[in-house]
């Protein structure tokens, strides 16, 4: 390579850096291709390309520009990262490993390939492995923040609370409401006659379990219990007794303060929750009934009504796994006789019961749900609902509205713990069934539609 074309290709990089620093990613993409035409094996090019093809979801084009990048510069550690961290994310664990081991051997004080290890190992239920590698992470670096988050998974999911509650304060938690307050945040002090206020976080499913912690925060003391949700909960929530102040997210903070406040998945820390003391006093949310004739007219009792919800939130990190591929998955259920099925399911997915021809007709009320207080009134009407893990089922569960809880075995969520078929967070009609090793769910499926037939059976009704 002349020194003219090495040239022209360093103006393109250090412009595409610029373009990147400056926000302008499909700008950077072409500058880094640029360097890249006059200088293929220009390490530092293909490692920036890479990160920005993955960030568009072309992974395949990804994946070549890491692998040039390694090829080209073998010390490179953070393309191996990343390279790492895509192949683990398409279950490739075998070369996600070796890359994390050489990551390890490149800098042997460094926390991250320690952590990312860890994360591998306990995608696959390598969990003493998973546990040793974040420990390890932690005592190279105290500060490595994502080494306890990641450990906090594992702690939680094996019922270690006390650990694990510690762990998950490390979590990105952000809200720009904070930055509003005044108050300070809630460390455990006394809340006789205080007022405090309970910041939004995660997802609805999580607002839904975590909302009875109002009452405890009652039974702490508290005058005032205020909390901040998502718009699509606001009407529900109205019905939990304990929260005095409900302020939908899109609506400004009233001017009244208070004297403390709390991320909302901090407090069971705060209140000290071990497995065996989880609050549960189920039910702790209830339907409003303001819709419960428009759905019994609209059902007519025809048998035992079952709910179906076949996939989640597509946003969410593990939703291919999580979520079903289509409604027509759960055709063996159309075996039971006497069952009338009915969709709860909004967002993806809704239209998915004309994919289904093996299940009878099903009532799809999926669209008519304007908020959770119409779930809620809709569940109230069911006798079972059966549901991939998403928000109904912490609705069905708050109300000991009998639940049937699908779980996938790769990523299933801490808060369902190991192998078990309850839930201590929902002790009250909740029964989960787990996918075995590898995305088949056909197998579950067999025993969800086994085991509803001799529901059904048992019926008062038949």
């Amino acid at each position: 390579m002349t020194l003219e074309a090495r040239r022209i290709a360093d103006e393109a990089f250090y412009e595409g850096v610029r373009q990147l620093q400056g926000g302008d990613a499909a700008r950077a993409i072409d500058c880094f291709r640029s360097a890249l035409a006059g200088q293929p094996d220009f390490a530092e090019a293909n490692a920036n390309l890479g990160l920005l093809l993955e960030g568009n979801g072309d992974l395949p084009g990804a994946e070549e520009c890491y692998r040039r990048a390694i090829r080209t510069d073998p010390e490179s550690f953070e393309v191996r990262l990343n390279l790492g961290a895509l192949l683990a994310e398409r279950k490739e664990f075998a070369a996600a490993e070796r890359l994390y081991r050489e990551a390890v051997l490149l800098r042997p004080a460094s926390a991250s390939p320690w952590s990312n290890l860890g994360v591998l190992y306990a995608c696959q239920h390598r969990e003493i492995e998973a546990e040793q590698c974040f420990r390890t992470a932690i005592d190279l670096d105290e500060s490595y923040g994502r080494a306890r988050f990641n450990l906090a998974y594992v702690l939680l999911r094996q019922g270690r609370f006390a650990e694990g509650w510690r762990c998950l304060e490390y979590r990105e938690w952000r809200s720009p409401r904070v930055a509003e307050l005044s108050c300070p945040r809630w460390q455990g002090e006394s809340l006789q006659g205080k007022d405090i206020l309970v910041g939004c976080e995660a997802g609805l499913g999580d607002m839904i379990q975590f909302s009875r912690y109002a009452v405890t925060l009652k039974e702490l003391g508290a005058r005032r219990v205020s909390m901040l949700c998502h718009p699509q909960l606001l009407r529900l929530l109205r019905g939990l007794a304990a929260i005095d102040e409900l302020i939908a997210l899109d609506q400004p903070l009233p001017e009244q303060p208070w004297d403390y406040w709390t991320p909302l998945l901090s407090i069971p820390r705060l209140c000290g929750t071990t497995l065996d003391s989880i609050p549960a006093p189920i039910p702790y949310l209830r339907a409003s009934g303001e819709r419960t004739a428009e759905w019994r007219q609209i059902l007519a009792r025809r048998g035992f009504r079952v709910g179906l919800v076949w996939k989640g939130n597509p946003r969410f990190e593990n939703d291919a796994d999580r979520s079903l591929p289509s409604l027509a998955v759960l055709a063996p259920l159309a075996t039971v006789a006497g069952v009338q099925f009915v969709g709860l399911q909004k967002g993806a997915g809704e239209g998915d019961t004309c994919l289904a021809a093996a299940l009878p007709p099903i009532a799809n009320l999926g669209p008519d749900l304007r908020d959770f207080a119409d779930t809620a009134d809709l569940l109230a009407e069911l006798d079972l609902l059966i549901s991939v893990d998403t928000a109904v089922v912490h609705l069905a569960g708050a109300m000991g509205k009998p639940c049937w809880l699908l779980l996938p075995a790769y990523k299933a969520d801490w808060r369902w713990l190991k192998e078990r078929a309850d839930s201590p967070w929902y002790p009250k009609g909740m029964r989960l069934f787990r996918q075995e090793a590898g995305a088949d769910w056909n197998p579950l499926v067999a025993n969800v539609a086994a085991a509803l037939q001799s529901l059904v059976d048992q019926s008062p009704s038949n």
